[in-house]
């Protein structure tokens, strides 16, 4: 191939219909025919990125090697296609505008009156190639957020229009996925919404190449042909999207429904071997048919949200496939935790495991649940914010410093056994100034973490402020809290752990932005495993 193809994926009647879901189930068919695929996304919110986001507005915050803090659905784009994703994959309109103001300062127009149109349009066009031009996929799916007809995404969509003519038939297509509801009144699907969803896409001067239909209930025949007449687009455009048990089912659903076929004839490209998807439906068939369960308990301060812990639960989904266990994933609300209803909170338990987070919400519950998961030998695994709430809690329980803390949650304790790392003290900005992507670790033989990594040195994605106090590491040790990985260049603990228990790990990362259907995260798999065992005894 020569040129770089493109596909863009628009969405219309309303959100959260999956655009990502198809995107990436669409980018793994074609992955698996042999074509070198990637999936960017294009966010119209005025965030440089999501990273200074409450995750109640936008869910978890996803972060790449290179530092990027980025939407969840690069995470299903990772997940799905067990390639890492980078800065390039994730743009916002604040991004966009950030960089054509910066030039409009530094001169760069040469006077000229900076509009939407062409200033930020091309911006976006840039931006749209930039993975296209590296030479390194033979197509590129790009991913509009938000839904047509929405203010904030008429930039981005007037980018596609003026892209899809730039350049020429057959190598840009667009992909609009809308909703076919269906009225319970009426006893039948309606196909209106997805009408004046085309409409007005056609009014922004693009046509609709494939239809994929969100719907409850399979679309007739009759239906299809309705679709295919109203929307002036082809019968075998029209792709049914049914309700799916699972995400992971939806690349088979589309393979039936022939996307990637259609695409490709539009695109001009040949068909190639049919997709190889036998180590992923060996996955879906291991986690459809379990052999066993455990109850996990997620502590957290989101966890009304479940997108708010999206990477941590979909690890869960592939590391259970991969020890054929079904893991229900129980939410249990920090806040509601204290010492008077923790045997009654998390009686059960097969796995405990203390999710992330920021501020001093619900800190204490989170402290009193590693303490139970402790004393009791319940499988424990803590995530960045739950290894601090560890070390706080084997400094305050085994110790004796009744008042350890970390400075984040009180700037006056006597023993600040996690604290604000040092480069931090001087930054002011929240935006994008955290440790932020992929660091080394050395671990320490004969630990629990070499065990399940097998190998010296890993690197894992960080996204954090406050660290292990190097003051305190060699007395917490003494004590029984080891340092079983420290990054070779700071020296900062990454990963601690216990020796008198069946499973407790604590890591500074987060592993679960690492886990893919074809690489379950390691640490997941063991604790799984070690969930499946205790639940046996």
């Amino acid at each position: 191939m020569n040129q770089t193809k493109y596909i863009f994926v628009t969405g219309g009647v309303t959100s959260s219909l999956g655009k990502g879901i198809i995107a990436a189930s669409l980018a793994k068919l074609l992955q698996a025919r042999g074509y070198r695929t990637t999936i960017q996304k294009f966010d119209p919110y005025l965030n440089v990125d999501p990273g200074t986001l409450n995750p109640y507005e936008h869910g978890e915050c996803y972060v790449t090697d290179d530092g990027a803090e980025t939407d969840l659905d690069l995470g299903h784009y990772e997940r799905f296609l067990n390639v890492p994703t980078s800065q390039a994959n994730n743009v916002t309109t604040g991004r966009i505008y950030l960089s054509v103001i910066e030039k409009e300062r530094r001169g760069e127009f040469l006077g000229k009156t900076v509009q939407v149109v062409p200033h930020i349009t091309n911006e976006i066009k840039e931006r749209m190639q930039l993975l296209g031009n590296s030479g390194d996929f033979d197509i590129v799916i790009t991913e509009i957020g938000g839904t047509v007809g929405d203010i904030e995404s008429l930039p981005y969509i007037e980018s596609v229009r003026q892209l899809v003519w730039n350049l020429g038939e057959n190598n840009a297509i667009v992909i609009h996925l809308t909703l076919v509801p269906y009225l319970a009144a009426a006893g039948e699907l309606k196909t209106k919404p997805t009408q004046h969803s085309v409409k007005t896409l056609m009014e922004s001067g693009i046509k609709a190449d494939i239809l994929v239909c969100r719907t409850e209930h399979e679309l007739s025949d009759e239906i299809r042909n309705k679709l295919a007449l109203f929307c002036n687009v082809k019968r075998e455009a029209v792709i049914q999207s049914i309700d799916a048990s699972t995400i992971y089912e939806v690349p088979n659903l589309m393979l039936e429904e022939g996307l990637d076929i259609v695409a490709l004839k539009k695109l001009d490209l040949p068909k190639k071997a049919a997709p190889d998807l036998k180590n992923w439906n060996t996955f879906l068939r291991r986690l459809k048919h379990p052999k066993h369960t455990v109850n996990i308990g997620l502590i957290g301060k989101y966890v009304e949200m479940q997108d708010c812990y999206k990477s941590i639960l979909e690890a869960f989904i592939h590391s259970g496939a991969t020890n054929e266990t079904k893991v229900n994933v129980i939410s249990i609300h920090s806040e509601h935790i204290d010492a008077t209803n923790i045997n009654e909170k998390l009686a059960g338990l097969d796995g405990i495991l203390v999710a992330p987070g920021f501020g001093e919400r619900g800190i204490e519950g989170k402290i009193e649940a590693v303490r139970y998961a402790r004393e009791n030998k319940v499988p424990f695994f803590g995530i960045c914010l739950g290894m601090q709430m560890a070390i706080i809690e084997y400094s305050r329980n085994i110790v004796g410093y009744a008042d350890a803390n970390s400075t984040e949650m009180n700037e006056h304790t006597s023993h600040p056994v996690v604290n604000l790392m040092e480069e931090q003290k001087t930054i002011t900005d929240k935006g994008g100034t955290m440790r932020l992507g992929a660091w080394k670790c050395d671990l320490k033989q004969d630990s629990l973490a070499y065990k399940i990594y097998g190998k010296e040195t890993i690197s894992e994605r960080h996204r954090h402020r406050y660290e292990y106090n190097s003051n305190y590491v060699a007395q917490l040790q003494n004590a029984g809290l080891i340092a079983s990985g420290v990054n070779p260049d700071t020296g900062l603990v990454e990963i601690i752990e216990i020796e008198d228990h069946p499973f407790f790990i604590g890591v500074q990362y987060h592993p679960e932005y690492k886990s893919t259907v074809a690489n379950p995260h390691p640490i997941f798999v063991s604790f799984v495993a070690a969930a499946v065992q205790a639940k046996k005894k």
